[in-house]
């Protein structure tokens, strides 16, 4: 087993977080502020290969996923990347992992583009040295597995533009990357939104199509040469492997998919609405990105309802698309669905039929490191938070005890957007959520605008603009440190959390700098 140190030098980073400048035996950069880092260097490339070392009538199917393992030299201390286009109906990973364990090796890396509760068993692995760690969002039992100290290695968690970042620019080498896709030809290429199992997009797949060093595109759907649309080109495809079912589609609706019934998250919402319209930014060709949480949905069809009354349209939303974004396109209250992830079975219909549902990638929507991306395009985001302090830093990854149990998503990248609302209730279960110290700083306090609790809803003082605009507003508009004395009086104040010295996961930043560590619950 790998005896590599987690991490060395500790130092305190640019929002004053103590972080590693050394993580699984690799440097690491604290972060800096926004746009402080620069990278310099070029692009990672992945090794140059030859057309005659492949079949020249472009079938390149191997009969399991076992042998295309093998054949793509899996070995002790790899690190091996999936994808979850299927959320919580992934059939994939634990398959790897099956055959990693049945072969006797040992210490990989799992780069997921995100995990969820359906990776459970890889806890097992995790325990008897198969996996060393994981660099990638650690939900439910992963990350109070991880925030117990019980991973080998340390656990590092990227946004989606973050993960591509991370690959395009060569920290993280991915060796073998395994792509589910619901349709693909013997040659390899590849599409999530048709098939039996469709999906919808499969843009989280890109980067390691494109920078791993073997590529194995598993389908349950093998179409003859071409399969058209193709989102993942065969030219970056090693081998084709053919199974019974890849993944279970009704899955990929695992989130909160459906507008919120709670009267107190339906008063988020309409505040929401209220206050982008007062702002002046829901207008004729506008933008917008909503969460694919019950208030965000909500919100989404407060800005249908105003836009359809004053006859106007949006210019494009950016998703996680859903059924009610699909309602409006179909029904013309906005020119486009720029789609980054698909949240359920309409969204991969729309996808499919509807020319003007794009699919993207992190790399055309969040890459920090790059020519410019979507994010800074869009005129407001709707993101949720599980912590917000006095600062307007906010948490998204650990909740009130400490314990990780959220990855990042898009959630970092959409700060970027021309304003941010965080729509979240003033306390949960008798806990404050606006308090004096965020436990995890996801996002900087500086990109967040506009914070909305069901008892009022606070400006950064940064934001003139929007404080001048909402002067004579009829919104109960008060200060954060306002809400946070609501919230402690009706709640109290919470004790602190205890943890431990040990770090056992680090939060990087949009351009790859650490912004924040997590550390070992205290028992």
């Amino acid at each position: 087993m790998k005896t590599m140190k987690k991490y060395d030098k500790l130092v305190k980073n640019a929002l004053g977080r103590i972080v590693p400048t050394e993580i699984n035996g690799n440097d690491a950069v604290a972060y800096r502020g926004i746009g402080k880092y620069k990278p310099t260097g070029r692009k990672y490339a992945p090794p140059i290969v030859s057309c005659a070392d492949y079949p020249a009538d472009g079938n390149k199917t191997l009969p399991t996923l076992k042998e295309a393992l093998i054949r793509a030299g899996l070995k002790d201390g790899m690190t091996i990347s999936t994808h979850h286009h299927f959320r919580n109906g992934d059939l994939i990973a634990e398959q790897i992992f099956d055959i990693a364990h049945e072969l006797g090796v040992k210490d990989l890396m799992w780069f997921p583009s995100a995990s969820f509760e359906c990776h459970s068993p890889l806890v097992k692995y995790l325990e008897d040295g198969t996996i060393h760690h994981i660099e990638g969002s650690m939900n439910g039992s992963l990350g109070r597995f991880t925030s117990d100290g019980k991973m080998t290695g340390l656990g590092v968690l990227r946004s989606h533009g973050g993960r591509y970042q991370a690959v395009q620019d060569g920290d993280v080498h991915i060796d073998i990357a395994v792509i589910a896709a619901p349709t693909a030809d013997a040659f390899g290429n590849a599409t999530g939104d048709r098939g039996p199992a469709a999906c919808g997009l499969l843009g989280f797949a890109l980067a390691d199509s494109q920078y791993a060093d073997k590529v194995v595109v598993v389908t349950d759907n093998i179409v003859p040469f071409p399969c058209i649309p193709w989102q993942i080109h065969g030219n970056n495809v090693d081998y084709v492997v053919v199974m019974d079912k890849i993944g279970i589609p009704e899955k990929i609706v695992s989130g909160t998919t459906e507008i919120t019934k709670s009267p107190d998250r339906l008063l988020l919402a309409e505040m929401s609405a209220q206050f982008c319209d007062e702002a002046g930014i829901i207008r004729d060709g506008f933008s917008f990105q909503a969460g694919a949480g019950g208030t965000a949905l909500s919100i989404g069809v407060y800005f249908a309802d105003i836009l359809r009354e004053r006859g106007m349209k949006a210019r494009f939303a950016r998703g996680g698309s859903n059924k009610y974004l699909v309602n409006m396109l179909e029904e013309g209250l906005t020119d486009y669905i720029l789609d980054g992830q698909t949240f359920d079975l309409e969204g991969v219909r729309s996808m499919r039929e509807n020319p003007h549902h794009i699919n993207t990638s992190p790399f055309t929507s969040y890459n920090y490191h790059g020519k410019g991306n979507f994010a800074s395009m869009v005129d407001v985001a709707i993101l949720g938070a599980t912590e917000v302090d006095v600062n307007f830093n906010a948490n998204v990854v650990t909740h009130s005890d400490g314990v990780l149990l959220h990855g990042i998503g898009g959630w970092q990248n959409c700060l970027f957007s021309k304003c941010t609302i965080l729509p979240i209730p003033l306390f949960r279960d008798r806990i404050p959520v606006v308090i004096d110290e965020v436990t995890t700083i996801c996002g900087p306090g500086e990109l967040i605008d506009v914070i909305v609790t069901e008892r009022g809803i606070a400006i950064n003082p940064l934001r003139i603009d929007l404080i001048e605009k909402m002067k004579n507003s009829t919104l109960p508009i008060k200060t954060i440190q306002e809400l946070k004395a609501e919230a402690e009086a009706i709640c109290g104040v919470p004790e602190k959390i205890a943890f431990e010295d040990e770090i056992v996961a680090v939060v990087k930043w949009v351009d790859g700098t650490v912004i924040d560590s997590v550390r070992k619950i205290k028992k």
